[in-house]
């Protein structure tokens, strides 16, 4: 039943105009707006450097190649994509200019062009500039063309292309815009009104630049590069490949060009001058507004007193049931337990490794690390494990694109302190969230203490995503866990898994399985029902099977929050939403109705063709009945949004969801989730 599926890329493309919608939304505090402008900016700026990138690698293929390779036409879809992303960037200078810019001057806040500086505003910007940023800029005179060198455009940096003025030669100068080491805003003094006032500091290095360079100039016009962010090692499966990914690192900001965006402003010669002598395409040229790099608006100042322009803090909650035991592995071997980040502190997650350092019983810890933050207590409490003489062996993914150079120190550091330490496997990712503690039983046995996660083992993300983690001594589920580090470690080559699902090995034969067993219960006359969550859903093979269970009366709810390929129409029994909200939703759940006996699983892998084919995943059932419910609860509580949650629709795709089944009020997913956990805590 081969039906039409959106390319991948296109529907990144609707994904990243819903988190655009959250920057137009008048309900999201107006500092919060801003910031999703700033998170569709550093979205944009990703898809670029990584798929984009890989576009223009595929377009050097021959013909024949690509139709045996692909079933698309990279050059039409380069096509596309630059359309979407070019209406998109409108309606983001739109956003900003006729509804950010207004809600910042109804709150007394101004962000000034240079030419609106009062007399002691402009003095306080020119004596900033000779203070703070003048050192630091460096410019270079080129001419159009001819054989002087280009200076190297550095990733993500911007730039000034400086129009030199009565120069009959079509000379251009390049000014670099320092920023880091300098902020990209200056709060400058208020003013009559007592207005709050900011500053662009490229405005104000356009105001003092004839003065800087003590040339004339006509105009100053700022672009952005984009550079590809691949690491292009020739030879996975020969030598060190944890040694070519470090070698690889520093030529990482050196890629071939992806995207320009530039000043719509610029003189045509100008933009002829830099696609020609930085070799771009017309595809990668995109034409945007006169300020760039949106993503340092994540760092907009505040004004001190106005918390009122973000949203509320949601402090972490104690766990009902952790915070009040005596010792973390004692309530794990009492009972599972379910943690759920943001809204639980994430706490618990290094104070069990802690203590599993001081159990005396406690010979080994084993866990895989696949982004890890900069300040980590996780492995603070590993090393710490390690000074207690305990075995810690340790799976680090150095191929965490972006991730990469903080994984490979903390492994490093692993290392150094006595800790069995394994890297990247060849055409594969490590990235299941596995911790695993043996404990010794007085006979002799093995207890297993085991964390299976949909997150990272990461402090700073646990603030910011939506992620569970199952905390479980299940012998079952921990021997197949030691299996899993078996493989980890060479020592297995398969493993026969008795509950967990482990990609590439049997999870999708697994999946696949259990939907057919919907399928049969509804043919059979039951009720047959799917209700899946995910990140992403692509893989064709279970988008069929989706379609083949719907198409056989299976009731099918699907949350996605990112890329889903699968747009049903009118004509088909299955609904999908995705949520976009002040946390990035980042789970995967897994519920099958299994004829009123519901089967629940959760874990690291969307449906993928990487997750289910080229990473180690891993989802774990669960078994207890009392988180089972607890995981049905939340998931029922994101259905029924109807606030930040839109439908993936052939006809309505990305409207809002209005209410469900006849239910009555306003549901907002996230703050029913922390209200509930607050209940939870009485």
């Amino acid at each position: 039943m081969q039906m039409s599926l959106i390319a991948r890329d296109i529907s990144w493309l609707h994904f990243n105009a819903r988190v655009l919608q959250e920057a137009t939304d008048k309900s999201v505090p107006l500092y919060e707006r801003i910031k999703f402008l700033a998170i569709y900016s550093s979205n944009l700026d990703e898809f670029y450097r990584v798929r984009v990138s890989s576009l223009r690698q595929f377009k050097k293929l021959t013909k024949e190649e690509r139709r045996r390779f692909f079933d698309f036409k990279p050059k039409k879809e380069l096509k596309a994509i630059r359309k979407m992303v070019s209406k998109q960037q409108e309606e983001f200078g739109r956003i900003f200019r006729e509804e950010i810019l207004p809600g910042l001057e109804e709150e007394n806040i101004k962000l000034l062009h240079y030419q609106e500086l009062n007399k002691e505003q402009s003095n306080f910007a020119r004596q900033y500039f000779d203070d703070e940023i003048a050192s630091h800029l460096e410019s270079k005179d080129l001419p159009v063309e001819g054989e002087a060198d280009f200076p190297f455009i550095k990733n993500r940096h911007l730039y000034l292309a400086v129009d030199l003025a009565n120069d009959e030669d079509e000379r251009m100068l390049l000014v670099n815009v320092p920023s880091p080491p300098v902020s990209r805003f200056v709060v400058l003094p208020k003013d009559k009104k007592g207005n709050y006032c900011v500053c662009f500091v490229d405005s104000i290095i356009r105001a003092n630049l004839e003065r800087h360079l003590g040339l004339k100039i006509d105009g100053a016009y700022s672009f952005k590069l984009s550079r590809d962010a691949e690491m292009y090692i020739d030879n996975e499966f020969d030598g060190d490949l944890k040694e070519k990914i470090e070698k690889s690192l520093s030529n990482r900001d050196d890629g071939l060009p992806t995207r320009c965006l530039y000043d719509a402003n610029m003189p045509k010669w100008m933009r002829k001058a830099l696609k020609d002598r930085l070799e771009l395409s017309k595809y990668d040229l995109i034409p945007g507004a006169r300020y760039h790099n949106f993503m340092d608006f994540f760092g907009f100042p505040l004004p001190e007193g106005r918390e009122d322009l973000i949203y509320p803090e949601y402090p972490p909650l104690p766990h009902p049931r952790l915070e009040r035991a005596e010792s973390l592995i004692k309530a794990i071997q009492r009972s599972d337990h379910l943690l759920h980040f943001p809204y639980q502190r994430y706490d618990y997650v290094p104070a069990l490794i802690r203590e599993a350092a001081d159990t005396p019983s406690v010979k080994r810890i084993q866990i895989t690390l696949y982004r890890v933050a900069s300040k980590s207590n996780v492995v603070t409490n590993l090393l710490y494990a390690l000074k207690r003489g305990k075995k810690v062996e340790v799976f680090v993914e150095a191929k965490a694109r972006f991730d990469e150079a903080s994984n490979l120190f903390w492994g490093k550091e692993l290392e150094k302190a006595g800790a069995r330490v394994q890297y990247s496997f060849p055409a594969v990712k490590v990235h299941t969230k596995l911790l695993h503690i043996v404990q010794k039983d007085e006979d002799g046995s093995n207890i297993h203490l085991s964390y299976v996660g949909t997150g990272n083992f990461n402090e700073k993300t646990a603030k910011l995503y939506g992620d569970h983690a199952l905390l479980t001594s299940h012998p079952g589920i921990g021997e197949d866990i030691a299996k899993v580090f078996d493989l980890l470690r060479g020592r297995l080559i398969l493993p026969n898994c008795n509950h967990l699902l482990v990609a590439p090995f049997n999870m999708q034969s697994e999946f696949l399985q259990m939907i057919d067993n919907e399928i049969k219960i509804a043919k059979d006359g039951g009720n047959g029902f799917l209700f899946l969550k995910m990140n992403s859903l692509e893989e064709e093979t279970m988008i069929e099977k989706i379609r083949e269970a719907a198409a056989a009366g299976v009731e099918v709810r699907l949350i996605v929050r990112g890329i889903c390929r699968l747009v049903p129409d009118d004509g088909e029994n299955i609904q999908i939403i995705s949520i976009i909200d002040r946390f990035l939703e980042h789970a995967r759940i897994f519920i099958f109705g299994n004829n009123g006996n519901e089967k629940v699983f959760m874990g690291s892998a969307d449906w993928m063709n990487r997750n289910l084919h080229r990473r180690v995943e891993v989802i774990t059932p669960i078994y207890d009945p009392t988180l089972q419910l607890e995981l049905r609860h939340l998931m029922d509580m994101q259905w029924r949004d109807n606030t930040k949650a839109r439908l993936i629709h052939e006809r309505k795709n990305n409207e809002y969801q209005v209410n469900q089944d006849g239910e009555r009020g306003n549901f907002r997913a996230q703050e029913d989730m922390y209200r509930y956990f607050e209940r939870k805590m009485d």
